[in-house]
């Protein structure tokens, strides 16, 4: 069966109302495997940059603007949010 993306509404919603920076995050630079509250952060007002604290590779970007967040994690293989 295939559905629209409104169909995991609920688990999106139950999934990033969590506690992130215990949150697994794995470098896709060099496949550390690090909660994201040990990234280092380089940011500011508008958001933050979290790079790998082994590689350097940039691993979460966070933008906050006037009518909400925009969140790139290409540079991390996978996050694991612990239930």
């Amino acid at each position: 069966m295939r559905l629209d993306g409104n169909a995991a509404g609920g688990m999106l919603r139950e999934v990033f109302a969590r506690e992130m920076t215990t949150a697994l995050a794995t470098c896709i630079g060099c496949e550390r495997v690090s909660p994201i509250g040990t990234l280092l952060d380089y940011g500011g007002e508008m958001g933050a940059i979290l790079r790998c604290p082994s590689c350097d590779t940039v691993m979460l970007r966070i933008v906050r603007t006037p009518t909400g967040f925009h969140v790139d994690a290409s540079g991390s293989a996978l996050i694991f949010i612990g239930l």
